[in-house]
């Protein structure tokens, strides 16, 4: 018996076929709950990883399962077709697409205020603000001249002439002293400084006026009708799992990251967390008051008026089926966050 209560104890952690569980050997059952991220274990999803490995989840009654994403993984036709019971979104966007579509999902939590969606740029060039980058040449993916680049053609006069296939290489920007590449502001940076041995300059399109949420909890509808409790409790653990992660000790979602995800280093982890504090972009503007997870009607109005006139997403589309304000601003996990924290830089005071 012993024996069997060690092992059992033992492999409650370990990657599963699927993803990795944490499930109770003993005590009260636990809702099942699977959860797709959009990519590989990461920084910026560690307070869902740490939610699971400190045992948040199960204190919330959940015996929670994460499947992260991938190249080759598509986790939101997961949660479409019912495999999985929510999904980490990226942003706004594809929330809006989801209504254009018919598809039957609703953002019920947003874990980041502000996209970390930035430019970096090299010192030399001498920028300060957005503008700054309108002479240089700029790598952009794909992804991004659909989407945020048509917002900084119509709100800062940009132009696609300027404008180079970003291929997730460094090397070109790395070159062109005159240019700027995209990237997260919490890990292109890092790459850029170990590989080239410069600091780079950065703006975060965010602080420009680029204002969609994201790491959004998505579901699908018929559990936030008929599910309600369920839904509640699980974006209730994530935002105190994001609070810990934060502001407290994450060594258990780090360590359960870097399992899944060997490549995520100590440093590039310490610099994840550090840089989502100094911009606030999981914890400032409405989560100051609201607690993290925040939304509201007039944020998604506003982003949805930006992406109309940017030509981005239709009018006639009713945005406000994209979400749901049922499960978030309550508050929860506020006391977790530190007295001295400074809410024009959300990070704690040294």
């Amino acid at each position: 018996m012993r024996l069997a209560l060690l092992l059992r104890t033992l492999t409650a952690g370990l990657v599963l076929a699927l993803g990795i569980t944490a499930s109770a050997a003993a005590g009260p059952a636990l809702d099942k709950v699977s959860f797709g991220t959009n990519w590989v274990a990461e920084g910026e999803h560690g307070g869902f990883f740490q939610a699971l490995a400190d045992g948040t989840y199960k204190k919330y009654g959940l015996d929670v399962t994460i499947v992260p994403g991938g190249p080759n993984v598509n986790n939101r036709v997961l949660l479409i077709s019912g495999k999985l019971d929510f999904f980490m979104t990226a942003n706004t966007l594809q929330s809006f697409d989801a209504v254009a579509n018919n598809v039957p999902v609703v953002a019920v939590a947003a874990m980041f205020q502000k996209d970390p969606q930035v430019f970096l740029a090299h010192p030399e060039s001498k920028v300060t603000k957005i503008e700054d980058l309108k002479p240089l040449t700029l790598f952009v993916s794909k992804e991004g001249i659909a989407s945020y680049f048509q917002w900084l053609k119509s709100e800062y006069g940009f132009s696609e002439e300027k404008v180079k296939p970003y291929t997730f290489n460094a090397q070109p920007f790395l070159a062109d002293k005159n240019s700027a590449m995209q990237g997260y502001v919490t890990s292109e940076p890092y790459a850029v400084e170990k590989q080239a041995g410069f600091k780079p300059t950065v703006i975060l399109l965010a602080d420009a006026g680029f204002n969609p949420y994201s790491t959004l909890i998505e579901t699908r509808r018929d559990l936030v009708e008929h599910k309600q409790d369920l839904v509640q409790r699980f974006v209730d653990a994530s935002i105190v799992g994001w609070y810990t992660y934060l502001y407290g000790d994450n060594t258990a979602g780090n360590a359960m990251i870097k399992k899944l995800n060997p490549e995520m280093t100590d440093g590039l982890l310490a610099y994840s967390v550090a840089k989502m504090r100094e911009y606030g972009i999981v914890d400032s503007g409405d989560s100051l008051r609201d607690g993290i997870g925040a939304m509201s009607d007039a944020r998604y109005a506003s982003f949805f008026d930006k992406m109309v006139l940017a030509g981005v997403v239709r009018r006639d589309i009713d945005f406000r089926k994209a979400y749901t304000l049922q499960f978030v601003n309550k508050g929860v996990g506020i006391d977790l966050r530190p007295k001295n924290l400074n809410p024009k830089n959300p990070q704690p005071k040294k």
